[in-house]
């Protein structure tokens, strides 16, 4: 009798460490596969916020643990942009707008150099890039002091950057008339004398060094610029200072116009 009721104490004792020790290995093991997600995030705004998954909130509603912004707001928002300069008037929208993979190809903005030397490395990832173009940069400033206009956070690859091939540019002049001026006359008149019209969405596109050296000589090389008539080339006859026979592009996409014309220059423009 007495063995009886030892041999059931046994068995009743090892069923309750058995039942809690299961318990205890389930609790272990649903907590140790909570992983939060930590998001990077713009620091410098004072007021709003663009964290790495390209929402946009204010500081009080940033999350202080994770540092992501709420994701029931509207992501890769380019709120107050220009999407044709890639320009906008606020650094955060800027970095979300920036981040939308149908508008910046993470495989050219990670060869793009973080600055111009030609030691200087490159973007490690998107974010950085965005986050690193859209502060104010040299293309968005006239007489280095001041903003060419409200636009100055601008995402756009960097003219003539490693990353910008000539294939794909290629590719979006598709059903474009690519026509040289002549002396002094704007895409708008050039286009004009040949019964079409000036496409403004597509000077951007021209804008490149490896695209203008297709269409012109460009004997005294291709140099940045600043002017609304580019891209374009130097006249042989102008001035010597102003590199005659040299192919201009702009650096502020910002003012690029089917209006602007130089007496000194020949207008590379798009017709259609």
């Amino acid at each position: 009798m007495r063995r009886s009721r030892w041999n059931l104490l046994w068995v009743i004792s090892h069923l309750l460490v058995f039942h809690f020790s299961s318990r205890i290995l389930a609790i272990r093991k649903d907590t140790s596969f909570l992983e939060r997600q930590i998001c990077r995030n713009t620091v410098q705004g004072r007021l709003m916020l663009s964290d790495d998954n390209g929402h946009v909130c204010d500081a009080f509603s940033l999350d202080p643990q994770t540092r992501c912004c709420p994701e029931n707001g509207e992501k890769f928002s380019c709120y107050g942009c220009n999407l044709f300069s890639q320009c906008c008037n606020s650094y955060e929208y800027c970095v979300s707008c920036c981040l939308n993979p149908s508008r910046t190809q993470k495989d050219e903005v990670l060869k793009v150099k973080i600055a111009k030397p030609a030691t200087a490395g490159t973007y490690s990832s998107v974010f950085d890039f965005c986050t690193g173009r859209c502060r104010h940069n040299s293309e968005s400033v006239v007489h280095e002091n001041a903003y060419l206009s409200e636009f100055h956070h601008c995402f756009s690859l960097p003219a003539n950057s490693s990353g910008a091939s000539s294939k794909s540019l290629e590719a979006g002049l598709t059903g474009i008339n690519v026509i040289v001026g002549r002396q002094g006359e704007s895409c708008d008149s050039v286009c004009r004398s040949i019964g079409q019209s000036c496409v403004p969405n597509k000077l951007a596109l021209l804008n490149q060094c490896e695209i203008m050296q297709k269409y012109l000589s460009c004997k005294g090389a291709c140099l940045a610029s600043i002017g609304p008539d580019q891209p374009a080339e130097v006249v042989d006859d102008a001035p010597r200072h102003l590199n005659p026979g040299a192919c201009l592009y702009t650096q502020r996409q910002s003012v690029l116009s089917c209006e602007g014309s130089h007496r000194h220059t020949r207008r590379l423009c798009p017709c259609a």
